[in-house]
């Protein structure tokens, strides 16, 4: 993958290969179970943790996103609003406060992940997407640019409008995975990678976290494996893994960036259901992903659905439609993985063993930002302790469970195609997405 052959990844941790007793057991090295154990070490410095990875710290959603670091935890405004209007404006400050922490954390622990706090761009491709973020603008502000505008900023003929937020980032994502797991272990986090973990288990006043060669017994136990699911089967009544792809060009020439203006580095995205994100990288490449969410029958995630052909070659058209002066700019890398998506888009939590397990789970492609949220939540849960984090109705009520298998597949795959209609009538809804939205159900690109 692109950020991990960008900078020499650290040794793997060894693997837990003996029986050892911990005060804290995460089972998942990605952003959730990394922050989840730098935070805990923090809040209480003599706490003992262990982490227990699977594959290698990073691997998976947390080494293979786009990079953007945002504010929202609500999967942006609109979505926040129509899931907890009387919660909707505490939960943008608490995910300001969440991304300053981020920021506090970098610098504290100096991690140099490669931030630059350009903000995002929503752009509108087509004339109902201008409606869109015109209402947008005026009930939530930003920066507004007209057609004229935002082709001046960025060179694109397909661009109709545009709308600036301030509150994001652009990030290496891998850097800042091993720079979490450098700073836990700097205050004694204790990894393990390539450590599967097998099964969690009651052993009376504790539990047992099983991998083949080893345990973990632990006071409490967070489970963060998002996508991957296990060792939480629960997790699966709530959450589904859908495969976003990515393409990756080859480092532009000046000239080239001169083509294309986009010298304020914002991240852009597009406004329709189906939509396009991408950024400029630190050696000015362009990352292009998103439109194309895929999910395999019975929440499949394997190596083998990482790289899908058409669905690339896809990304390549619309990039080369968004960027036609870049016709002779090859790609590099392509890849693919599983994002963790909720029926409201945002991360939910759970808990088992009279509260001594909790798991949080389904962010839907703004994990970057939100996990660290997530994980803080997780902690509260696990440790029992009643916060203003955890009286939040998303923290206390879960989101509309997916139905079982074959209902599951069947019910993405029509859901997909009635989103793919709407954006090709002008972002009129039918009647299978209304009843959907009647329930407060949702799923986009």
């Amino acid at each position: 993958m692109f950020w991990s052959d960008l900078t020499a990844a650290p040794e793997p941790a060894p693997r837990l290969a003996t029986d050892i007793e911990a005060d804290l057991a995460v089972v998942g090295a990605g952003f959730s179970g990394l922050w989840t154990a730098l935070q805990a070490v923090e809040a209480d410095p003599g706490r003992q943790v262990v982490v227990v990875e699977a594959e290698t710290t990073g691997f998976g959603a947390s080494s293979r996103n786009g990079g953007f670091c945002e504010a929202s935890l609500t999967h942006g405004t609109e979505n926040g609003r129509a899931h907890w209007p009387d919660e909707a404006d505490r939960l943008e400050v608490l995910g300001h406060e969440n991304l300053a922490g981020i920021y506090d954390t970098l610098e504290r622990h100096q991690i140099d992940a490669a931030v630059e706090r350009t903000g995002v761009t929503s752009v509108a491709t087509a004339p109902w997407q201008v409606g869109e973020l015109e209402t947008s603008a005026a009930e939530h502000g930003g920066r507004w640019f007209d057609r004229d505008e935002i082709r001046a900023r960025i060179h694109s003929p397909t661009y109709l409008a545009g709308l600036f937020h301030d509150h994001g980032a652009m990030i290496d994502p891998a850097r800042l995975a091993w720079g979490l797991r450098a700073a836990g272990e700097s205050l004694g986090v204790q990894f393990f990678d390539r450590s599967p973990v097998r099964a969690v288990t009651d052993a009376g006043n504790r539990l047992r976290v099983e991998t083949a060669a080893g345990s973990v017994s632990a006071d409490r136990v967070v489970i963060a494996t998002n996508a991957f699911g296990r060792p939480e089967r629960r997790v699966r009544r709530y959450v589904v893994p859908v495969y976003d792809h990515v393409l990756m060009t080859e480092p532009l020439s000046s000239a080239q960036m001169e083509s294309i203006g986009w010298r304020e580095r914002e991240g852009l995205a597009d406004t329709g259901n189906q939509f396009h994100y991408y950024r400029l990288t630190e050696d000015d490449r362009i990352l292009w992903g998103g439109y194309d969410a895929l999910y395999h029958f019975n929440n499949g995630v394997a190596q083998r659905h990482d790289q899908n052909d058409r669905t690339h070659l896809m990304l390549a058209d619309h990039f080369f439609e968004t960027f036609p002066q870049l016709e002779d700019i090859d790609f590099t890398h392509r890849w693919g993985g599983p994002i963790a998506t909720t029926t409201r888009f945002t991360a939910t939590w759970g808990t088992r063993y009279e509260g001594r397990l909790a798991w949080v789970a389904g962010y839907t492609g703004l994990g970057v930002g939100a996990s660290r949220f997530g994980a803080r939540v997780a902690l509260d849960l696990v440790d029992g302790q009643e916060t203003e984090r955890t009286r939040l109705a998303m923290v206390r009520k879960k989101p509309f469970p997916f139905p079982p298998e074959p209902f599951r597949w069947a019910g993405v795959q029509i859901t997909r195609r009635a989103i793919q209609r709407t954006d090709a009538r002008g972002g009129r809804r039918g009647p299978w997405l209304r009843l959907l939205d009647r329930f407060g159900i949702g799923f986009d690109s």
